[in-house]
């Protein structure tokens, strides 16, 4: 892959993580430039017992258990479950990023997630990346289906910082899916198709070979 320019779009804190977090991983291992952005750290969403911060904190911890530079990480404030209000705005948020940052390859939700904030970057996403290769990651809990059209082949320290990831996230350790034995049996399975022992799926939305 000559993509060597990476930009994640996460509408929420830990989207990105889930849906590629093995995969982000492999990229800093290999030393490619991995950028990441969380639209917003739903403070309207963090449990009472916790303050209502607490999402941007372990934002910065699990991008770096993936060894992504703290200078690559940004959290905007978009609210959470609004960002169909907020379509324009969206818009524009991504446009100034892409500008800024120029990636050559994108990570965004898939074109299959019915969650309301994940479709609206999928959908806005691809309007401000149109010449750039862009794959939707898995994001199952919110998808009726997916097309598994592009893997990744992923070591076992890559699905390990993974884990470690999500671990930081402490305010969201109550979640069924939030736990290490569901991303290591979804990471088997992914696997198992392209006959690799781990990996992560991804929609090919748009892919771009330049000269």
């Amino acid at each position: 892959m000559s993509h060597r320019r990476v930009l994640v779009l996460a509408p929420h804190t830990d989207d990105g993580e889930f849906g590629c977090g093995g995969t982000l991983a492999r990229f800093v291992r290999e030393g490619r430039e991995v950028h990441y952005v969380a639209f917003s750290a739903a403070e309207k969403s963090v449990p009472p017992e916790f303050p209502t911060h607490v999402l941007r904190s372990e934002l910065r911890e699990a991008t770096g258990r993936l060894g992504i530079p703290a200078a690559n990480v940004r959290c905007l404030d978009f609210e959470v479950r609004d960002f169909p209000r907020d379509r324009q705005r969206l818009l524009e948020s991504m446009i100034r990023i892409r500008d800024e940052v120029e990636p050559d390859l994108v990570l965004l939700p898939s074109s299959f997630d019915t969650h309301q904030d994940h479709l609206a970057v999928n959908q806005e996403g691809i309007r401000a990346f149109k010449f750039v290769s862009m794959l939707g990651y898995e994001v199952p809990w919110n998808n009726l289906s997916f097309d598994t059209t592009s893997f990744v082949f992923l070591e076992e320290e890559d699905l390990a910082h993974k884990v470690e990831a999500l671990r930081c996230y402490r305010s969201q350790a109550d979640r069924p899916y939030a736990n290490e034995e569901f991303l290591r049996a979804l990471a088997r399975t992914r696997g198992t198709q392209i006959g690799a022992r781990y990996a992560e799926a991804f929609e090919v939305i748009r892919w771009v070979v330049r000269p």
